[in-house]
């Protein structure tokens, strides 16, 4: 098993013809994924590596029953493309763009919400269930099939955690980039119900970054439930107080969503929170019995 995609997964991709679209799609299709169609304004009836390309997200729906989109579209023009997804009922969205301005990231979470479809992101990488399914930007080569599974604030420290999982033998089931932004559509308590839903994952790594609060509201679910077990990583723990962040979403208001805070929130309902990655490797080893194979 896996969450949100695995062999089933039908994927359009919205603005397959850009560089990035093309790219990405070539890459997605060499992992295995099922990518059905295209949608790109004024190229429909065309192709784009034998992949039909469509006007709209309707017509591509109508014609090729895909159930899930992955976004490669311009900040400027990200909000729009979520909403005719939405519109057209896909079940799963999933937008890498960046960029996108909060006040068009706050109307596309209602609409989205309305709509009963779930959105990934906007700016993050993506989602990988190992062996079955790759949707976004995240390298092919670094997963490897097992029962852990990833959810990560950060693009680049997931690809480093499963990097450093793989290379001792640890598979995993599902990996997920929530996304950094201030607002995005699934946080880290939605992809732990479904991990604690899911009979393929048997721990969880969770990766944080200061700012905000979604680590503090999973502490919070993790406390009342019992689950898969957790280790926690939050990065960023050594900026300096008043330092501006690159992230959009790192922001501390009164001491919320600092560093401190998160850890001590994970820390009070049993979450060890991890030093470094290969300290949360080494955890996950006891937790699962495995033998290193370094």
């Amino acid at each position: 098993m896996a969450i949100l995609v695995d062999e089933d997964t039908r994927l359009l991709v919205q603005g397959i013809t850009g560089r990035e679209g093309s790219f990405h799609t070539a890459q997605m299709r060499a992992y295995g994924t099922n990518v059905v169609a295209g949608v790109t304004p004024c190229k429909g009836g065309t192709d784009v590596d034998g992949v039909p390309v469509f006007d709209t997200v309707a017509e591509a729906v109508a014609q090729t029953n895909a159930n899930a989109t992955v976004i490669f579209v311009p900040g400027s023009f990200g909000a729009d493309p979520i909403m005719n997804a939405a519109d057209a009922g896909l079940p799963l969205i999933v937008s890498i763009t960046e960029h996108i301005p909060v006040q068009d990231e706050v109307k596309v979470y209602r609409f989205v919400e309305d709509r009963g479809s779930r959105l990934i992101g906007p700016n993050c990488p993506g989602l990988v269930s190992s062996g079955r399914c790759k949707v976004g930007i995240m390298p092919n080569q670094l997963f490897l099939e097992g029962h852990v599974g990833v959810v990560s604030r950060s693009g680049t420290l997931t690809y480093e955690m499963v990097n450093e999982l793989t290379r001792r033998g640890i598979g995993q089931s599902t990996t997920v980039g929530i996304g950094g932004d201030p607002v995005i559509g699934t946080s880290f308590t939605d992809i732990l119900r479904l991990f604690d839903d899911d009979d393929d994952t048997q721990a969880v790594v969770l990766i944080g970054e200061i700012g905000g609060t979604d680590e503090e509201e999973a502490a919070e679910y993790i406390g009342s439930r019992i689950g898969k077990p957790v280790v926690a990583f939050i990065s960023g723990r050594t900026a300096p107080p008043g330092k501006r962040m690159g992230h959009a979403g790192a922001i501390i208001t009164g001491g919320v969503g600092g560093p401190q805070h998160k850890v001590d929130a994970f820390t009070a309902v049993g979450v060890p929170v991890a030093d470094s990655i290969a300290d949360i490797a080494e955890r996950i080893e006891v937790l699962l019995g495995a033998v290193p194979t370094r």
